[in-house]
């Protein structure tokens, strides 16, 4: 499964693509009306499923479903339709995030907490949890501060995996999107937790920062940037051209791969040295 897979040039169907490569069934969620407020605009759903098919091994499936994920009970009944499709899910790649709407710490409403809050964070910790609870859906309730205890080693190489999103918040400020950075900080900041929790049910968590990987929002034409600004950034980017969405989509596949199985609890950044300009 993976979420925010509305547009052909964004990040969420470069990792689909992959992970159809690596010969799995794939279940994505989307929701264009975020897309369509954005200076890139929505794309074509039925195209974004197609390049998802078209990279299906013989025999895989694939389904898409919209879902607001600000709505606790559309993350639920998105859940419900991605196990739907081969019976359980194995692999949780949190993709999506909410941009947009965001200011300086000036310029912060409830609202726009709130809204980022919902998208970026909550449901990926509930979407984590509904993948969890597949795992133990016997558990008994626990105390606060009660927490599952393995009962044997886990089985690294066909552990199932999940793989949240962040954006290198931690690496250094991000002006004029206090919003925004708040709800992905707050991922990678409870990314050991959450992975030392799930590895008591055999779960393997990492969390990647993808750098600047260009999906539209740093095209001249359709970026929300101050040109000048943009072209700063790139000036001093070791390899000179932007990430592109296939560069952190590797990473995923290798991660959820049991090649990648020995690295868990991580926040990983893939950004071509960005993070290292000087």
């Amino acid at each position: 499964m993976v979420t925010g897979v509305p547009r052909r040039q964004g990040i969420g169907v470069a990792v689909a693509r992959e992970l159809a490569g690596l010969g799995a069934h794939v279940f994505t969620q989307h929701y264009a009306p975020h897309d369509a407020d954005q200076p890139w605009g929505a794309d074509d759903l039925a195209a974004v499923d197609g390049a998802v098919r078209a990279a299906l091994h013989d025999g895989a499936r694939s389904g898409s479903a919209s879902a607001d994920l600000r709505d606790p009970a559309q993350v639920e009944s998105l859940f419900d339709a991605a196990r739907a499709l081969t019976g359980r899910v194995d692999v949780l790649v949190c993709n999506h995030a909410r941009s947009g709407g965001d200011g300086s710490i000036l310029d912060m409403t409830p609202e726009a907490l709130d809204a980022h809050w919902q998208t970026n964070t909550r449901s990926t910790l509930l979407l984590t949890r509904l993948f969890a609870r597949q795992r133990r859906e016997d558990a008994p309730a626990l105390r606060p501060g009660e927490t599952l205890r393995r009962t044997a080693p886990a089985d690294p190489a066909g552990a199932p995996k999940v793989v949240w999103m962040t954006s290198g918040q931690e690496q250094g400020p991000m002006p004029g999107e206090v919003a925004y950075a708040t709800s992905k900080a707050a991922l990678a900041g409870i990314t050991p937790t959450v992975a030392a929790e799930l590895l008591d049910l055999g779960i393997v968590l990492n969390t990647v920062n993808p750098g600047p990987v260009n999906t539209g929002y740093l095209d001249p034409g359709t970026t929300d940037r101050p040109l000048a600004e943009l072209e700063a950034l790139r000036a001093a980017t070791p390899f000179g051209p932007w990430g592109e969405p296939a560069d952190p989509a590797r990473l995923i596949g290798w991660l959820v791969s049991p090649a990648g199985s020995w690295m868990v609890g991580q926040v990983l950044t893939s950004d071509g040295g960005f993070s290292l300009q000087r």
